[in-house]
């Protein structure tokens, strides 16, 4: 039980970090959807979905091949240098092909410059703090790791306060004053990456010191090494950034002109009620990734990774369920302009998906553990082409709802095909019939509720009462276990 009490104490640690942030950004989208039209908010969506593909590209899959070869290589110190290294080199390439190309880039995405200068700047900066914050994580160094990252968030949320709402007062108030010569009227989607811009040199700040402490010495043997793991990594990361935020980009450019950035608006509005099924899923994925790597070598290994998928699976149908059957209380409460509610039809949807990525991540670990990542990419990349084929397949047809079917099908497709090819290749003992049993009833009871009975509290509580039943019944002795220790 120590092993599993380890993994939840950091998971909550992380998870913190995880949701903190998340819950923030999750209060600010009333606060956006208040003052900003559909049409606004559907720009951001976008602009912020092109940001995550490109964060990919220059993370270049290092974070997961720093934990591999951390724990790998007797010399750390090599392994942290060389990290730096070289994201350091490929930034700075990237940051001035962005300068030099900056007018291209506003012809063909239709973006304001001033915004693109902005996202370039961040990505920069993100980019350049993602071997620190790795190395914090290596280093089981959880609280302090979820003291920048809450640090960060609150930074952003108090500028985002002041440029949307309280600029605008300020300004009208005091007509002569600094406010009034700062403030620009409509200017809300470039306040939020401004914000997001001195949020994230922050962050660089705090960790400057580790780029002072760089050796300019190369090794060449690790590098290789490290790009070798790496580089399927970041295609299958490619592939999953087109997961998670193209049908964003895809909505825009199939939809008509007239309302494509109020669908998209709308539907990234809904989408956001996923969080709780993405919070927990992330702050998981930070505790347990370490952790990983690090029991690999015992032998009861495949035994243990087989016991937490499980709990991960009764843990997230569980969040589904609740999820769904209050999902209308919480439009009420997080998006209050109901001009956004035509797509709450696509939450049920997004959870789900959220709920299978879940599971992936967990199976995910046979073929980073056996150096397999090519494999890892292949299956990203074939949820890409099911994302892509089915979002220009259903959007003409279905709009927004087509989008949230085509995130199901890939996800779904890369859950199954992993469990798959994982069983042949480094087999783990899965409770199948529990893991199955388990999240097909909360499928069940989620979607009779939400399609056939929605907002009948009555009957919505009932179902999470009956899930908890069978939870108990089924898991008694660990419930008695967990309760004793």
């Amino acid at each position: 039980m120590s092993i599993y009490k380890k993994i939840f104490k950091q998971t909550a640690i992380y998870g913190l970090a995880a949701v903190f942030p998340k819950v923030i950004g999750f209060f600010l989208v009333p606060f956006h959807t208040d003052l900003m039209k559909n049409d606004a908010y559907g720009q951001y969506s976008v602009i912020f979905s092109i940001m995550m593909f490109l964060n990919v590209i220059l993370s270049f899959g290092m974070e997961t091949a720093f934990f591999r070869f951390y724990n790998k290589k007797e010399n750390k110190q090599e392994v942290v240098n060389n990290s730096l290294l070289f994201l350091t080199c490929t930034t700075l390439v990237f940051a001035c092909i962005g300068l030099l190309t900056i007018d291209y880039w506003v012809a063909l995405l239709n973006i304001p410059i001033d915004i693109l200068q902005y996202v370039l700047g961040i990505l920069i900066l993100d980019a350049l703090v993602i071997v620190p914050f790795a190395k914090l994580r290596a280093d089981q160094r959880p609280v302090f790791y979820s003291i920048i990252r809450i640090a960060n968030v609150c930074i952003y949320t108090f500028l985002n306060v002041f440029f949307l709402y309280l600029l605008p007062l300020l300004s009208t108030k005091y007509p002569n004053s600094v406010f009034q010569s700062i403030y620009i009227e409509d200017y809300q989607v470039s306040y939020i990456f401004i914000a997001n811009l001195t949020a994230s040199l922050f962050t660089f700040l705090v960790f400057y010191k580790d780029y002072l402490n760089i050796k300019l010495r190369i090794d060449k043997s690790l590098i290789q090494e490290m790009l070798k793991y790496s580089f399927p990594i970041m295609i299958g990361g490619l592939a999953f950034a087109i997961n998670e935020s193209f049908d964003k980009i895809l909505l825009e450019r199939l939809l008509p002109a007239d309302i494509a950035l109020s669908e998209v608006g709308k539907y990234a509005a809904c989408y956001k009620l996923g969080l709780f099924m993405v919070l927990f899923r992330q702050a998981y994925t930070l505790g347990i990734e370490p952790f990983f790597f690090n029991y690999a070598k015992n032998d009861d290994a495949p035994t243990k990774y087989a016991t937490i998928t499980k709990y991960f699976t009764i843990f997230g149908s569980a969040i589904m369920l609740g999820v769904i059957v209050f999902s209308d209380i919480l439009k009420v409460l997080f998006i209050r302009n109901e001009s956004y509610w035509d797509a709450m039809i696509v939450v049920p949807l997004i959870i789900l998906a959220n709920l299978c990525m879940g599971i992936y991540t967990n199976l995910s670990v046979w073929y980073k553990l056996r150096d397999k990542t090519m494999v890892g990419a292949y299956i990203s990349i074939l949820g890409a082409i099911l994302t892509l084929v089915f979002n220009y397949l259903l959007i003409p047809i279905w709009g927004y709802m087509g989008s949230a079917i085509a995130t199901l099908i890939a996800y779904g497709s890369m859950m199954l095909i992993s469990y798959v090819l994982g069983q042949k290749h480094y087999p783990i003992p899965y409770d199948k019939k529990a893991i199955t049993g388990y999240m097909g009833l909360s499928i069940l009871l989620s979607f009779i509720y939400f399609y056939c009975f929605r907002e009948n509290y009555f009957i919505g509580i009932g179902t999470i009462i009956i899930f908890g039943i069978v939870i108990c019944i089924n898991e008694r002795n660990m419930l008695k276990m967990m309760l004793k220790r």
